[in-house]
């Protein structure tokens, strides 16, 4: 159970809340934003000493039918619901280090999608692995150095470099609020994995537009349907975005792809064709 994460995370969910979304007249006379913490105690059927000190990190674990009454009181998605129990230590949760190592049979698959550009990451949103495709709409991750390869770092640690602009897409803004989210569930499930912990220490202190985001406390937003890449060879390509979760690895397979007969299909078709080598040597023309 992590008290402290759990009181802040509990706090965040409160103070979101409008008294009017929970059927509570707002009143003139209040002082904090969201709900009071009694009224969440009554909303959830406990007591409000109990609660206070669940915010204060100072309560033993609660129960599963204790945290049902909270989710149910702070209305909290089936995500934040989730996340609530792997915080209070009630639900199966991963031990040790998130794992690296890439199913063979994934590398397969990859390389087999031609007119897909696939790749793998991690849960710290390191790139594991990727096809040739990916590696001529992104960047040649293999010139990198494993560091080097993580998203996060590339979203938060290099904006100021003008060759850092997330690959040109259309929804950066979007995507590192989506980074932040879903590295908060991945300390929640590796606490003890240093990769995790420094990562996120890494980011927290590198600049305000990181930790701003973290203080906020989301857990999961909507997935990405679509995404455009302004490319810089052959410019800008909308293509399908589909994210599928390898659950035996905690990783992810992210798939761009396109309609047939669509221009992004054409513009794929097309980065295909010239390869990653001639898409290096004509970036900078």
């Amino acid at each position: 159970m992590d008290k402290q994460e759990l009181g802040a995370f509990l706090r965040s969910r409160r103070e979101r809340l409008r008294p009017q979304d929970a059927g509570l007249p707002s009143g003139p006379r209040r002082r904090t934003p969201g709900l009071r913490r009694e009224e969440v105690a009554v909303l959830a059927h406990i007591s409000t000493e109990y609660y206070v000190r669940l915010e204060q990190g100072r309560a033993p674990r609660p129960s599963g039918e204790v945290l049902a009454g909270i989710a149910g009181a702070l209305r909290l998605t089936d995500a934040e619901s989730d996340h609530l129990h792997v915080l209070a230590g009630t639900a199966p949760s991963r031990t040790g280090l998130h794992r690296r190592d890439v199913r063979p049979s994934i590398l397969a698959l990859i390389e087999r999608l031609p007119q897909t550009a696939a790749f793998v990451t991690s849960a710290t949103f390191e790139v594991l692995a990727w096809n040739d495709l990916a590696a001529a709409l992104m960047e040649d991750f293999a010139e990198l150095a494993p560091k080097d390869r993580n998203l996060a770092r590339r979203a938060f640690l290099t904006s100021a470099r003008a060759d850092a602009t997330l690959y040109g897409i259309s929804d950066a803004t979007e995507f590192r609020h989506h980074l932040v989210m879903e590295l908060r569930s991945t300390l929640a499930r590796y606490p003890s994995d240093p990769a995790v912990t420094e990562l996120v220490d890494e980011l927290r202190d590198a600049g305000p537009d990181f930790a701003r985001l973290w203080e906020r406390h989301d857990v999961r937003a909507a997935p990405t349907l679509t995404k455009t890449f302004r490319h810089p060879v052959v410019g800008e390509i909308t293509v399908d975005c589909d994210s599928l979760m390898l659950t035996d690895r905690d990783q992810r397979l992210v798939l761009y792809s396109a309609p047939a007969g669509s221009p992004g299909a054409e513009a794929l078709a097309l980065l295909n064709v010239l390869g990653t080598e001639y898409v290096k040597a004509n970036r900078s023309l």
